[in-house]
């Protein structure tokens, strides 16, 4: 199995999750010792001031591209700024310490950037409700009166200090915690809407660069990929897929997958958890796994066409109208398993077909489409793709 220099190492030190308290005793002991409990501290500050903080390199981490794909519109962003005209409160943004006075948005990432964009004249104000006089007008040139009003508003930021916990893979699961519970007012974020919160880097970039490969998005319904394509090609996210950001989450699944033996916490957990660990890759690590996706996808694709990643439905005769998650990472994984072969699978395109047709007449449809996602479920159907096509390829 192919494997990057740091994959080859990053189980070595993993300590598996610590045991639950055994009794009263225990439970007290965890508490005192302050586990599971955060270290907080609530600011206050006039927005012009927290505006120009935000120009000091490395004080804050907006990230606007990470945290979802939809933006709030300008007219969404107008509204915030006539709360503030209004003195209407606005809640507060949460931060987390990173580093000793450098911090990065856990929640208020868009009333952040509305404030920070209006206050750099980026936007007109637009379908105000009780001062639509003031439409049309940018920070700049507002009549005096209203803009001494807003520069007297405050923002309340809470930060959750770097003091919480004692180690990183502590910190990352106690941020993940922290992020979840705060965004589930309102739309409830996805699993790898988090992930794309939390856990920046390369391998979060590259997750983003393959989304965009042309024979993926055709194998998963989505619109061809363009530059500024929310902008220029808007209906793209009303494919959930993409919206979602599960495109994302489905190849990240392919490279967590390959480790499978090291399976725990369930597959969100599991992703999270390889996510964390692949925050030490490289440069070379990064441009192996980005060359194992793509060959690996470009191998499906020209064995199984436009019906890559559908299970087959043995009543009907016929491959499924859907690719499912579950068969593309037995699919994915069991071809990147064996790419040493690779000149074979041509030669055995139908061969490799009608395996797959018999393992979905031998097996329970479930098997392959992700009914259960336990440590043997996964493993099960990644042993049982690959023994097929090692039958046949060799």
């Amino acid at each position: 199995m192919s494997r990057t220099p740091a994959e080859k190492n990053m189980w070595v030190n993993d300590r598996g999750d610590p045991p639950l308290a055994k009794d009263e005793r225990e439970i007290n002991e965890r508490y005192i010792r302050g586990e599971g409990r955060i270290v907080i501290e609530t600011n206050r500050e006039k927005l012009p001031g927290f505006v120009g903080s935000m120009k000091e390199p490395g004080y804050l981490d907006l990230r606007p591209f990470y945290q979802r794909r939809p933006r709030w519109s300008h007219k969404k962003q107008s509204l915030l700024i006539e709360s503030f005209i209004m003195n209407i409160p606005v809640p507060p943004v949460f931060l987390y310490e990173k580093e000793y006075n450098s911090y990065e948005v856990m929640d208020g990432q868009q009333r952040i950037t509305a404030i920070r964009d209006f206050y750099e004249n980026r936007f007109e104000l637009e379908g105000l409700e009780m001062w639509p006089e003031l439409n049309g007008r940018k920070y700049h040139n507002l009549p005096e009166k209203l803009k001494a009003g807003v520069d007297r508003r405050s923002i309340t930021s809470i930060v959750l200090l770097k003091e919480s916990t004692a180690d990183e893979e502590a910190a990352w699961a106690l941020r993940e915690t922290v992020f979840e519970r705060l965004n589930t007012g309102g739309v409830e974020l996805e699993h790898q809407e988090i992930r794309n919160a939390l856990y920046q880097g390369a391998l979060n970039d590259l997750l983003f660069e393959l989304a965009r490969l042309d024979a993926f998005r055709n194998a998963w319904g989505i619109p061809r990929f363009v530059e500024n394509e929310i902008e220029k090609n808007p209906e793209v996210l009303s494919n959930s897929i993409f919206s979602k950001m599960e495109d994302l989450e489905i190849i990240l699944r392919f490279f967590a997958l390959r480790h499978a033996d090291h399976y725990r916490r369930g597959m969100q957990g599991f992703l999270d958890l390889y996510t964390q660990k692949a925050s030490a890759f490289k440069e070379e690590d990064i441009g192996l796994l980005r060359q194992l996706f793509i060959t690996s996808l470009n191998v499906a694709v020209e064995i199984y066409g436009d019906k890559v990643f559908r299970p087959f439905d043995p009543e009907a005769g016929d491959w499924e109208k859907r690719p499912h998650k579950a068969f593309h990472d037995a699919v994915m994984i069991g071809i990147s398993n064996r790419l040493d072969k690779i000149a074979e699978f041509p030669k055995h395109r139908d061969a490799i077909i009608e395996g797959t047709r018999q393992l979905f007449r031998d097996h329970p449809k479930g098997t392959f489409t992700g009914r259960g996602n336990s440590k043997n479920d996964v493993q099960e159907r990644i042993r049982l793709y690959g023994e097929m096509l090692g039958k046949v390829v060799g």
